[in-house]
């Protein structure tokens, strides 16, 4: 099959490459491969405003590694949890000791009256501390770091999900890029096919109805370039914001989109789901955040003891008098038995939760798995069969309508099919790049 086909003098040619079709000015030698892709994913800018325009792609790892740096959910979480691990010092350290100064006087209610001239009035100077049974504020500290724990994990939900959305929202800036791309090109051939329609119906040849359709499926492209220059815009400004970019800052452009190849096996990466899955991290603290919790209860139940000292200083003439106390504060065991029930109860649930959240990633798993296999092989039949046999026949119903052997309607439903082929194809492909996007933050692995 020829790759350049006329279509008429000082018309245009059609130059297939990877796939593709791509219109070239007649007497023209097609583009260098390195300079044609440039073309085709620098295209989309072009319909931006001047201000936003960028020349440079960026990785996607640098978006990533820029998120992870400055976007607010992740500096949120990052706080949260450095205030948790204060807590321990808290809940672990005894009691506030307290001070006490005591007036006493007989006969007289003022304070201090008589002081020094009876043995029955005298400045009483106290000081006083609780402390709680052995192993109570171990445990209490312990529940504290159990909580931290679980704080410090959900940092990397956090980081995941940003991670993921930073990630679908790059493969649509792709997606619509490539696909405006394509109907840039798309349109040119049209309208070439249109001012060639419009010459032979000037001299009596095809029909007024195979123009119109034409003119209308050009617009039908027209429209479809509007909405992926609207979904483009709406990307941008979600991607700014995970960013944490000013959204005047110029746009983002992205590296060309391309299938990642695939081999890991699914027991692989269940196993590397139950272990470093940041959800059932999270779960997984809070079930020892809640045994730890048990234990405390259960420590609750034991007495607390308070120790005091008094001095009561009466003056030079009479003794001063010492006094210490200990006292011992016994737990309603009904209300231990309460707290130590709720917490078990609520160790069970968390417990359900852990088991309810791992069976809920397994099954997403598999279901991402089945979907990166399945949009491999789809892209396969796209890109091996279906869209090379579309381009064919385009070629074939192009050559019979040049030589005047077809009309214009034929033309133009080979090309739709094909356009409708190639963006099929685009759509496999951003499914099988965002199933593999779903995959890693499931696994907590890197897979690209």
């Amino acid at each position: 099959m020829s790759a350049l086909i006329r279509l008429d003098e000082g018309s245009a040619k059609l130059v297939r490459y990877n796939g593709s079709l791509a219109p070239i000015a007649a007497g023209e030698l097609p583009v260098k491969p390195n300079l044609f892709l440039c073309a085709i994913f620098c295209a989309p800018c072009a319909g931006l405003s001047a201000q936003h325009a960028v020349t440079i792609p960026t990785p996607l790892a640098a978006l990533l590694a820029e998120a992870q740096a400055n976007n607010s959910q992740v500096a949120s979480a990052n706080d949260n949890w450095k205030a948790s691990t204060h807590v321990a010092q808290q809940v672990a350290a005894l009691p506030d000791p307290q001070f006490t100064v005591q007036s006493i006087s007989t006969g007289d209610p003022r304070p201090l009256a008589g002081v020094g001239n009876s043995d029955w009035t005298s400045i009483g100077l106290g000081a006083s501390q609780e402390l709680p049974y052995k192993g109570k504020l171990k445990l209490r500290g312990e529940v504290a770091n159990r909580e931290a724990e679980t704080q410090k994990d959900n940092v990397e939900v956090v980081r995941s999900s940003v991670a993921e959305q930073i990630k679908l929202l790059y493969l649509q800036l792709s997606y619509s890029s490539a696909a405006l791309a394509y109907l840039d090109r798309t349109d040119v051939l049209l309208q070439s096919l249109i001012k060639d329609a419009l010459s032979r119906y000037s001299l009596g040849q095809g029909s007024q109805s195979a123009v119109l359709k034409a003119q209308m499926e050009r617009t039908q492209i027209l429209r479809q370039e509007t909405m992926h220059n609207l979904a483009l815009g709406q990307t941008q400004a979600r991607l700014k914001q995970l960013l944490h970019r000013p959204q005047e800052s110029p746009d983002i452009l992205t590296e060309p989109m391309s299938a990642t190849p695939f081999k890991a096996d699914i027991e692989d990466l269940q196993n590397q789901a139950r272990s470093h899955n940041p959800r059932l991290r999270v779960d997984a603290d809070a079930v020892e955040a809640q045994n730890a919790q048990i234990a405390s209860a259960k420590r609750d139940a034991k007495p607390d003891f308070n120790v005091g000292y008094r001095i009561e200083v009466t003056g030079s003439d009479y003794s001063d008098r010492y006094a210490l106390s200990v006292s011992m504060r016994l737990p309603n065991r009904g209300r231990v038995a309460g707290e130590i029930a709720e917490a078990e109860e609520k160790a069970n649930r968390t417990r359900h939760e852990l088991d309810s959240e791992a069976q809920q990633t397994l099954a997403e798993l598999q279901e991402q798995y089945v979907a990166v296999k399945s949009t491999a092989e789809l892209m396969d039949e796209y890109t091996q069969g279906l869209i090379p046999q579309a381009e064919a026949v385009f070629h074939s119903e192009q050559s019979a309508y040049k030589e005047n052997k077809q009309e214009l309607a034929p033309v133009l439903s080979s090309l739709l099919d094909l356009l409708r082929l190639e963006d099929e194809y685009r759509q496999a492909l951003y499914d099988h790049e965002a199933a593999l996007a779903r995959i890693e933050t499931l696994t907590g692995g890197t897979l690209r």
